[in-house]
């Protein structure tokens, strides 16, 4: 058995298809590329694959990282090329490296998320400004999550790395949030860019951002390093 690990894009042209989906989608990319992926056993048997970070739709990403097994030892650049060669529109795979040694769970080495958000200036550039002072100085927020079964009381500030950074350039807002992943949760992009919008004044409409995910990482490094 040989493990590998593939850095991978998520451009505008798949933004929409859900973690589920997305999955379903690199699975069917290993099986036309022909690699001798590993399956589990027992009765209904999958393909031994593993992610990180689930990215919420809409989200675009630099930063979708994948774990795979393969039951013949191929050598790098042939899994890299016959991998790439079947992924869709949307899809890029950035660099792919062996996995040597014993590593924990890919999902469970993440720690942080770093993301750009840009949307449209509803307001004055000091009002924005403003509103990210005001949510960086607050000691905490609590967020009311609601899901079709329950609401959640999130405490926001728990998972907000830094300082929320807002430049305006023109009629265009951005916004870097750096966001903790921990073992108790997290909270989403859109959530945070909710949040200053609705309960501190930033002028915008969360409905019309566009979010990307520069980085995940674990200690500061990013997950193709740390194997």
């Amino acid at each position: 058995m040989v493990k590998y690990r593939a850095e991978i894009t998520k451009d505008e042209e798949i933004r929409y298809i859900s973690h589920l989906d997305y999955a379903a989608l690199m699975q069917r990319a290993i099986c036309r590329a022909h690699l001798p992926a590993a399956y589990s056993e027992g009765f209904n048997p999958h393909m031994k694959i593993a992610f990180a970070s689930a990215l919420a739709v809409g989200v675009t990403s630099d930063a979708e990282y994948m774990d795979m097994e393969l039951t013949e030892p191929l050598c790098q650049p042939e899994v890299f090329d016959r991998l790439q060669a079947q992924l869709p529109a949307g899809v890029k795979l950035r660099q792919l490296k062996l996995i040597e040694g014993k590593h924990a769970a890919l999902m469970s080495e993440v720690d942080l998320a770093v993301y750009s958000l840009q949307v449209p200036l509803l307001g004055t550039a000091d009002a924005a400004l403003q509103a990210a002072a005001d949510f960086n100085a607050a000691a905490e927020f609590v967020y009311h999550r609601v899901t079709p079964k329950k609401t959640r009381e999130i405490e926001v500030k728990q998972y907000i790395d830094g300082k929320a950074e807002v430049q305006v350039s023109g009629a265009e807002l951005n916004l870097a949030i750096r966001i903790r992943i921990t073992p108790a949760g997290s909270i989403k992009p859109g959530e945070v860019l909710a949040i200053l919008c609705h309960d501190f004044g930033l002028p915008a409409d969360p409905a019309q951002a566009l979010i990307h995910r520069q980085a995940l990482l674990s200690k500061g490094k990013n997950l193709i390093e740390i194997v």
